[in-house]
């Protein structure tokens, strides 16, 4: 709630392109948010008919990377819209990368969670493999620089350096 009161104050200050950018992030918010509303409902009722009321076995391997892939799909939805929130409330400037690479890290361990190993070709299992080898080694080249920033200002600056490690 604090971030969206000073949302409202910094609106006068804002340029054209920051409130553009705000009302853009604050639309598509909006619009992930009704994707993640429907994506609960659809989950839920799937649940409650295939697995409470007895249409599917719960033990079938099929069902449960179904179930477990809709569970992924609607947490990724909420880290995203997470994300956009401190575009919109003007936390952050912009969208940070680390985040969204963490976003896609989660979006190919669905991928993997829901993978059917007798369907898939080996040059599809390499390939997303390498994929998530690229991804991981961006997203831990990035933390090293910030880890390394944050110590050169701390160093700089030491009666600004934080205890806590919150990157």
């Amino acid at each position: 709630m604090r971030g969206w009161k000073s949302f409202v104050k910094q609106w006068d200050i804002m340029t054209f392109y920051q409130r553009f950018e705000s009302v853009v992030a604050l639309f598509l918010t909006l619009l992930i948010t009704l994707v993640v509303v429907v994506a609960v409902f659809r989950l839920f009722a799937g649940v409650i008919n295939d697995l409470v009321l007895g249409a599917m076995n719960p033990l079938d391997h099929k069902v449960f990377q179904n179930v477990f892939g809709e569970i992924m799909t609607v947490l990724i939805a909420l880290e995203f819209n997470h994300t956009l929130q401190y575009a919109v409330t003007r936390q952050q400037s912009i969208i940070q990368t680390k985040v969204i690479l963490l976003i896609a890290l989660l979006a190919i361990a669905r991928k993997f969670i829901i993978l059917d190993l007798k369907e898939t070709t080996a040059e599809s299992m390499f390939g997303l493999a390498a994929i998530t080898l690229a991804i991981g080694i961006v997203y831990w080249l990035l933390r090293e620089r910030d880890d390394r920033l944050l110590q050169t200002q701390a160093l700089r600056h030491p009666e600004n350096a934080s205890t806590d490690a919150e990157t």
